[in-house]
């Protein structure tokens, strides 16, 4: 569970090392953003040789939260921390680095994000 000015870790190799969350696309009064939901983002902090630079703002999925969710079968699932893959446009759901970092959880892929479940080591 995510909200405004959350700060989450970058998972990916897009040059971005810490985002801050801006908005949660799904509704105007929208308060929380869940695994696998589009989140607007600053770049907080950027490596200076990657693609995105310091205060651009950026389109970015949740793929690691340390709040549980409970899946459909009953068991639920956390990470210990808030990770975010840096993503192109919503449409195409295409990340904008190369590679995944750390584990990422199912509902990612079943949202739509097949080609970062696909370029992450594990899917939980």
């Amino acid at each position: 569970m995510i909200q405004h000015r959350s700060i989450l870790k970058a998972a990916d190799n897009s040059g971005a090392k810490t985002l801050m969350v801006t908005h949660i696309f799904g509704g105007s009064k929208r308060k929380f953003g869940y695994i696998g939901e589009v989140l607007n983002c600053v770049v907080k902090e950027a490596s200076p040789t990657g693609q995105v630079k310091d205060g651009e703002v950026v389109k970015a999925v949740l793929v690691r939260a340390r709040k549980e969710h409970k899946r459909r079968d009953g068991s639920y699932v956390r990470f210990s921390d808030n990770a975010a893959v840096v993503i192109d446009n919503p449409k195409d759901k295409n990340p904008r680095g190369t590679r995944i970092f750390g584990p990422i959880a199912r509902e990612v892929k079943d949202k739509g994000f097949a080609k970062i479940a696909s370029m992450a080591i594990e899917v939980v």
